[in-house]
């Protein structure tokens, strides 16, 4: 009898640089983001507004700007965490853990809130998200964003 060998890995998807992304949980859908794997943690522009315990667990309250409306959300904060931003600077941040959903795939991810109102995309997505899940091809975009990826010129 022949001993069973190592289990085949998953097949990854391929996303590009750039994704529409939701976090199912916190009601916010088609965030545009950045994939970035330069970064190791994901991140998602928030303001911090009250940290509070119920029923003995740890939570968030924050406030989502983007799309010219203010959303505000609820996360169990798994973690008050340094993370060295991309100009150098170590801050600290709130980190939830939530469920990612890009294209079909759909997982809890750590996400540190921080101000990101200064650059490009309100959300990144960072390797530690992607690992085991996702390979990047960083010379398309939108490559599991349904709806966008045949826009036209300027959209790859």
């Amino acid at each position: 009898m022949k001993a069973p060998g190592p289990s085949k890995p998953k097949p990854l998807i391929v996303v590009g640089w750039r994704e529409l992304v939701s976090l199912p949980e916190l009601g916010l859908h088609g965030i545009p983001a950045k994939i970035d794997t330069g970064a190791r943690t994901s991140s998602l522009h928030a303001h911090v507004l009250d940290e509070f315990t119920r029923k003995g667990e740890r939570f968030v309250r924050f406030a989502v700007d983007w799309g010219g409306m203010r959303h505000f959300c609820e996360a169990i904060h798994v973690d008050l965490r340094g993370v060295t931003s991309s100009n150098g600077e170590t801050q600290r941040r709130f980190v939830i853990k939530t469920p990612l959903t890009i294209g079909s795939l759909t997982f809890r991810a750590e996400i540190s809130l921080a101000d990101r109102s200064q650059m490009q995309f309100p959300m990144l997505i960072g390797r530690t998200a992607l690992r085991r899940r996702a390979v990047v091809d960083s010379g398309h975009s939108w490559l599991q964003s349904a709806g966008i990826a045949d826009m036209g010129p300027g959209r790859g």
